[in-house]
């Protein structure tokens, strides 16, 4: 009897041996692990091939198609594993334009005056196949994904055109995830007629990518396709009008002094080089040219079709934003308009904020969870986590602090006065000054830099109003919001407001949140609307009220919270002759800062 047994169970251990060796996703802590099995490179499969879309934009009378590459663990094809898939597109796999002379518009000019025309330079592709990037591989495949890339649209060797946030860059990466789910076509040649299919997925997708790359996942979403069931979109532009303009006023996105949507179109520009006349005819000189806009900074029909937010109503994947308080490329508000919406819709929503520049996206293990629960559907409850993550000044972008949500549920608006002092300084403070104040007046150079302007002692070029020391930290969260009235002595003038913490720290080492708290800017003519402007009557009051970048800092004790008003911002707005004189109304201007904790944390922080 005894070796009867012992025959069974030598039976039964190659079986167990063999189930245990099976290769297969596996998780712990509501993350997707590392599997060895998927760990070589070198047993990985990688292939490419092109996807049909339902538009043609490039003019030959066929549908475009989009160029994929495919990255997946062997057993997809060994085992008839099937797997959900992590996607990154762009427009910057295959090379973007040479920095040339002339390429950006001139910013130098007077404010609604005519452009000079602008250099258009031309992309020399690069690339090679079948990897059209590696940028998601190393982190996803041995963690039991298949990751894919894809060219948008007139970039490298996917067909078509580029059209800067048009139609054809959210219905691209929707052909491709329709494409994951048996849905649309796709080819083993650019135009050949032999099929590919991807018999290896589950169908389900999770798209993520920074700066441009994190504007197509979004854009995909839009579309409500099928498959694609959580985003992570990094540093987002989520509106080429938030890009490329603000309340109406022609302003460039910060380190790239008059880009605009053409000047973009030209940078990514890679495809085909038979196809790029016609494309360029069709939309950089037609399409774009005619809707940018830059006499009046309006936002029009052609800005609207490029705004993300109007086009989310088909939208049901999971949002986690990812964003820097201070990166003045593409702003923070592009995430906060986003995440806001989406939360109204109900959507699964998280968000993730840092306190440094473009780029930097959430920790892995948040990203790993996020699409462990989506595209696994692992039970891991992130959805019951709180909803922000924000890393606090003096911390590692791997250790955020949770909040509820953000805004910060305890910050309240505190409305502050401007009580003039001298003719040009000043106190902000909750009361209001109890006599009638002299109008103050300060004249437009774009000579004198904000970071200077904040410096100085005394300006003619800006005003400048502080609250007292602050005794203890005060911590801010939310949209700060500007109400002025002011006149102008010409037709037309920028308006430009920093909020500063003061003194300013002149340690070229210094992190820009010792200097900086937030920024707007504004153009007086479109006091009404930003869809409408009108010239400005010399000498005539006006009202009107923006919000500030949103931000959420804590402004230590022994700072001042500083309001600076000038006029043309030399980092970011067109730069006119100097001279233009704005005259303010002290007592009709007042800047409403969220404080958390409200007018109480507020009165303790500066009597304290």
């Amino acid at each position: 009897m005894k070796n009867y047994f012992l025959l069974i169970a030598t039976f039964l251990l190659p079986i167990t041996s063999i189930a245990q060796e099976k290769a297969e996703p596996w998780f712990k802590d509501g993350e997707a692990q590392i599997v060895p099995a998927f760990e070589n490179q070198k047993d990985w499969i990688r292939t490419d091939l092109w996807v049909e879309t339902t538009f043609d934009t490039d003019g030959d009378g066929k549908p475009d198609r989009m160029h994929v590459d495919v990255t997946r663990p062997k057993q997809t094809e060994t085992d008839g594993l099937k797997l959900p898939v992590v996607y990154e597109s762009s427009p910057y796999f295959a090379g973007v334009a040479p920095d040339v002379e002339g390429a950006f518009h001139d910013v130098y000019q007077e404010l609604g005056a005519p452009g000079k025309d602008i250099v258009h330079p031309s992309v020399k592709r690069w690339g090679k196949r079948p990897i059209i990037s590696n940028t998601q591989t190393s982190t996803w495949v041995p963690r039991g994904f298949i990751v894919i890339h894809s060219s948008s649209p007139g970039t490298g060797l996917s067909q078509g055109s580029p059209t800067v946030g048009g139609d054809n860059e959210s219905l691209a990466p929707k052909a491709v995830i329709d494409w994951l789910n048996g849905r649309a076509k796709g080819y083993t040649t650019p135009d050949g007629t032999e099929e590919v299919n991807a018999y290896w997925t589950t169908g389900k997708v999770g798209m993520t990518g920074t700066s441009y790359n994190g504007t197509i996942p979004l854009a995909a979403a839009t579309t409500g396709v099928e498959g694609l069931e959580a985003i992570i979109p990094i540093a987002p532009n989520t509106s080429y009008y938030h890009y490329y303009r603000s309340n109406g006023l022609v302003r460039s996105p910060g380190g790239y002094l008059g880009e605009d949507v053409d000047v973009l179109y030209d940078f990514i520009h890679s495809g085909d080089e038979s196809k790029r006349a016609y494309n360029n005819a069709t939309y950089r000189d037609n399409e774009i040219k005619n809707g940018i806009d830059r006499k009046t900074g309006d936002y029009n029909d052609f800005w609207a079709g490029r705004d993300y937010l109007n086009d989310m109503k088909p939208m049901k994947a999971a949002l986690f934003m990812a964003h820097g308080f201070n990166d003045w490329n593409v702003m923070p508000e592009h995430s906060y308009r986003i995440y806001k919406a989406a939360e109204e819709m109900g959507l699964p929503v998280k968000i993730y904020y840092h306190q440094y520049g473009h780029g930097g996206p959430p920790p892995l293990s948040m990203m790993n969870r996020w699409f462990t629960r989506y595209l696994f559907g692992i039970e891991n409850g992130v959805e019951k986590e709180p909803k922000a993550w924000i890393v606090r000044e003096n911390d590692k972008n791997d250790n955020p602090t949770p909040y509820a949500n953000y805004p910060n549920p305890d910050a309240e608006k505190v409305m502050l006065h401007l009580n003039s002092t001298s003719p040009n300084e000043g106190i902000l403070a909750i009361e209001k000054k109890n006599t009638v104040q002299l109008q103050a007046m300060l004249t437009d150079d774009y000579n004198f830099s904000g970071d200077s302007l904040a410096q100085l002692a005394n300006s003619i070029h800006r005003l400048l109003f502080v609250t007292p020391v602050l005794k203890e930290d005060l911590h801010l969260s939310g949209l700060s919001k500007l109400n002025i009235k002011l006149a102008s002595s010409k037709p037309a003038a920028n308006l430009s407001v920093w909020m500063v913490s003061l003194p300013w720290n002149k340690d070229p080492d210094a992190k820009i949140t010792n200097n900086i708290i937030t920024r707007g800017w504004a153009d007086p003519q479109n006091y009404k609307s930003i869809t409408e402007s009108e010239p400005l009557k010399r000498g005539k009051f006006y009202e009107m009220s923006f919000n500030l970048i949103p931000d959420d800092q804590v402004i230590p004790a022994g700072q001042q919270i500083g309001l600076m008003i000038f006029s043309s911002d030399s980092q970011f707005t067109l730069l006119p002759e100097p001279g233009t004189i704005l005259t303010i109304d002290l007592d009709e201007t007042t800047i409403e800062i969220p404080v958390v904790g409200g007018k109480e944390a507020f009165k303790k922080a500066i009597h304290n």
